[in-house]
């Protein structure tokens, strides 16, 4: 796998957009500085653009896991799977997540990121408030949660490679993105798996403000998407 790592990363040419750039001389030295003086405001909302793909993230690769095997009868519940049997459900959803994250990018082309994303994060803001009614449904509701969840991820990851970048000019781009994307793993992916597990024993074993807390940071992603700009029609080698 490392060979055809590197013999893939050895094939990458740079794209025109940036060849022109580096022609025009305006390649910045500094871009981070470069960035957090000019683009502070797509670097904002790069941020809480990817913020409830990541909370989602790990809520259904890491939160899950736990409930789906947590026995009914312990003190912080869950629905008493065994790991097997509770990981080939999972790996049902993974389908559906590859599955719509190969759809999605084709519908954001057509109908715009920031259309495509803002239907999807309504969507994940109803999700969360249907954590309960799905978990406790038996095996059907449980296999609804995972179909529906991973589906959702899907949708946000296939659009959301091409939206970070064309926030930004050509000669920051891939600064830009990146600082988005890893603070937004920090404030999302890091700290969401320790953040369900408080919740749920909060809840006594109750799923319920694991989705509150899902749906809210939805919520805070759809702010920061109605903010910002549609780009599918950008040209970004001008």
């Amino acid at each position: 796998m490392v060979i055809i790592g590197l013999w893939v990363r050895l094939r990458l040419v740079e794209s025109e957009a940036f060849t022109k750039v580096v022609t025009a001389k305006k390649v910045q030295k500094l871009p981070l500085a470069t960035v957090f003086r000019s683009n502070w405001r797509e670097l904002n909302l790069g941020t809480f653009i990817m913020l409830a793909t990541y909370v989602l993230f790990y809520l259904m690769t890491t939160f899950t896991l736990g409930y789906g095997r947590a026995p009914k009868d312990a003190p912080v519940a869950g629905v008493g799977y065994s790991y097997n049997d509770f990981l080939l459900m999972m790996i049902v959803g993974v389908v559906f997540f590859g599955v719509f994250t190969l759809a999605s990018g084709p519908w954001a082309d057509r109908f715009g990121r920031r259309k495509t994303l803002i239907l999807v994060t309504a969507a994940i803001i109803v999700f969360g408030l249907l954590f309960v009614p799905l978990l406790g449904a038996g095996f059907i509701g449980v296999m609804v949660f995972l179909i529906l969840g991973f589906s959702l991820m899907g949708m946000t990851f296939g659009p959301m490679g091409a939206l970070l970048p064309e926030l930004f000019p050509t000669n920051v781009r891939y600064t830009g993105s990146a600082f988005s994307y890893n603070v937004s793993s920090i404030l999302g992916a890091a700290v969401a798996p320790f953040i369900a597990i408080w919740l749920w024993s909060a809840g006594e074993g109750s799923p319920f403000w694991v989705g509150v807390y899902l749906s809210v940071m939805a919520v805070i992603t759809l702010v920061a998407l109605v903010l910002s700009r549609e780009t599918k029609d950008i040209d970004i080698e001008r």
